[in-house]
């Protein structure tokens, strides 16, 4: 809505009709409309309209009725007709039908209530989630963040260990990735970025020490086997669960479509005309679909429609139905619109309430005339505006809760300003597409410390004895690597922006050591697990990581020991510059059909 008309009269005297509100002065005629009673309300044969009926407001505003007709309404004293039934139908189309239920408990709630402000909520917080909490990795990860000051969420099997481990006043999830029944999304909101350090659990089979000495040391394994879970649960069934579980947090890298073409697929939202006919004015519009209209011949949505200033009128909009589901938008900066413009200024309109009359959080943009553009409104710019005017002390929006949007074309702008590009008349907007965006440079969402060797167990030609255990015994140990090649292929195909780690063999020691990042999947070696958590937490702050995955490893060969002087400790490492030499869409199995190059 965009308009609406101060009332005459006292609050006391306010009837509503499903979010509507009249306010009667004299006496009420009453008249049937189907089997459904609906209050007219006659003065001197004019109709005044409580300010409730829009979130914008004219100074005064009133509508000349008739004496009984058989028509709804008409003009009197040179006013153009007011077409009641279109008022009706538009409040039928959002609200559903007059109820009288609904009419009565209104209005007790009005005489009885004192009126509220909303509690103020903030959005739901940051959190870096680390998946693995508790392992080798996993634990030095929550510390590096923690000293950062990053908020953290974890997610453990063992409760009692996590505690134990990385203190009581961790937030924590309590899941299995095996267990799909175990992630319920609801438990991830506010999760904004994902370390996964989950790893199927390889030890040596003549047994350890009960603090897994040999296999932290992961050099001299000698018979290993799998323990616990299969790599298939683990690697690729647990991946699976794991990205759908967090997907609609962390947001997709080309964005979340809320309405338009995409492939194949044409993604459509219930849209309706909320015209200047819910405070007395004529003008009209639609949305209409139009098959082949589009930038490349295909389907486009037609917001067009005539607008007139008559009767103190002077906007027209679309507006969807409140969504089912409130859309959660947390993981991007903004709403693209893509359109042809025609020169003219509109409105966008966000709402996270699902009540009618209602803050709408605004952002005015221009098009040009004959173009398709691409149009971005940064939810940051969005002002929330209730009944034409600014409101300074509303809750911030919140875009895990966006309940309907709206596009209109108005004469008005905010706080008793013009729109300057306003005419009267016809106009058309042809809409392609609207979908919530990321801001560039995108940087990952999604980190995952995978293994290097996942594309050799099959390639031709390769010396197995140059290679390690895992890529060996691949077939013995439940076709690890196979199945961590898999879970990587998810995470690639999953659309979300990630960086996928590659360490080789992982060691005690502490991290300082020069480094030598590769792609290809070719190189052996060791690394300290220090050093990996560190270049986990790097590559989440760096667009250079990207969608990039890559091997990492030590220049200290496995005969020597790397230490570190605490006195003269090596300085911390701009991981940046390594990430800038890699390049995306090197995996390793580009060159199963070749011959592999000597590490």
């Amino acid at each position: 809505m965009e308009c609406c008309c101060a009332s005459t009269a006292s609050p006391s005297m306010l009837f509503s009709v499903q979010g509507f509100s009249y306010s009667p002065v004299d006496s009420v005629e009453k008249r049937f409309l189907g089997s459904v009673r609906v209050p007219f309300l006659k003065t001197k044969q004019f109709l005044h309209l409580n300010d409730q009926i829009s979130p914008f407001r004219y100074q005064k505003a009133t509508f000349p009725i008739s004496r009984r007709t058989s028509g709804f309404v008409i003009a009197e004293g040179g006013r153009q007709n007011w077409d009641f039934g279109r008022f009706l139908r538009t409040l039928y189309f959002f609200n559903g039908p007059p109820s009288p239920t609904k009419f009565i408990e209104s209005l007790i709630q009005k005489l009885s209530s004192p009126s509220t402000e909303p509690e103020k909520k903030m959005g739901p917080s940051e959190a870096i989630l680390v998946a693995g909490a508790t392992g080798g990795v996993g634990r030095r990860v929550v510390d590096i963040l923690r000293n950062k000051g990053y908020p953290v969420r974890v997610l453990v099997r063992n409760k009692e260990k996590a505690i134990r481990m990385l203190g009581p006043d961790i937030d924590m999830i309590v899941g299995d990735i095996t267990k799909e029944s175990s992630l319920n999304p609801e438990y991830f909101k506010g999760v904004k970025k994902v370390i996964n350090a989950v790893s199927v659990i390889v030890g040596p089979k003549e047994g350890d020490t009960p603090d897994r000495e040999k296999y932290r040391q992961g050099i001299k394994f000698f018979e290993p086997e799998i323990k616990g879970d299969s790599p298939e649960k683990v690697e690729y069934i647990g991946m699976r669960n794991l990205i759908n579980a967090v997907r609609s947090s962390v947001g997709l890298r080309d964005g979340k479509l809320l309405y338009g073409l995409e492939g194949n697929s044409f993604t459509q939202l219930v849209w309706g005309a909320l015209d200047d006919v819910v405070m007395g004015g004529v003008s009209e519009s639609t949305f209409q679909i139009d098959p082949k209209g589009g930038e490349n011949g295909g389907p486009v949505g037609l917001f067009k429609g005539n607008v007139s200033t008559a009767n103190n009128g002077g906007f027209t909009s679309i507006r969807t139905r409140n969504f089912s589901v409130p859309e959660d938008l947390s993981a991007y900066e903004g709403l693209e619109l893509r359109c042809k413009g025609n020169g003219l200024r509109y409105k966008l309109i966000v709402r996270t309430s699902s009540d009618w009359d209602t803050v709408g959080y605004t952002g005015s943009f221009d098009t040009e005339k004959g173009s398709w553009q691409t149009i971005r409104v940064p939810f940051s710019s969005l002002t929330p505006v209730f009944r034409a005017r600014t409101v300074l002390d509303a809750q911030p929006f919140d875009s895990s809760k966006v309940i309907s949007l709206q596009l209109m074309f108005s004469k008005f702008e905010y706080d008793g300003k013009l729109n300057p590009t306003f005419t009267e008349g016809a106009f058309e907007l042809p809409l392609a597409s609207i979908r919530a965006y990321m801001k560039e440079p995108i940087t990952p969402r999604f980190v995952h410390v995978g293994s290097a060797g996942v594309t050799r167990p099959d390639r031709p030609g390769l010396d197995l004895s140059k290679q390690p255990p895992a890529v060996r015994l691949n077939k013995e140990l439940g076709f690890i690597l196979t199945f961590k090649l898999k879970g990587e292929d998810l995470i690639r195909e999953s659309g979300i922006p990630f960086t996928i780690v590659r360490p080789c063999a992982l060691t005690e020691e502490p991290a300082g050591a020069d480094l030598i990042f590769d792609q290809g999947d070719n190189i052996t070696g060791k690394i300290s697990r220090e050093e990996v958590a560190r270049i986990c937490v790097a590559a989440l702050e760096s667009a250079h990581a990207c969608n990039k995955t890559f091997e990492v490893k030590s220049v200290v060969p496995f005969s020597e020991q790397f230490t570190v002087d605490p006195e003269n400790p090596p300085p911390e490492k701009d991981y940046d510059k390594y990430f800038l030499t890699l390049k995306e869409g090197i995996t390793g199995k580009e060159a199963a059909e070749k011959s592999p190059v000597p590490a």
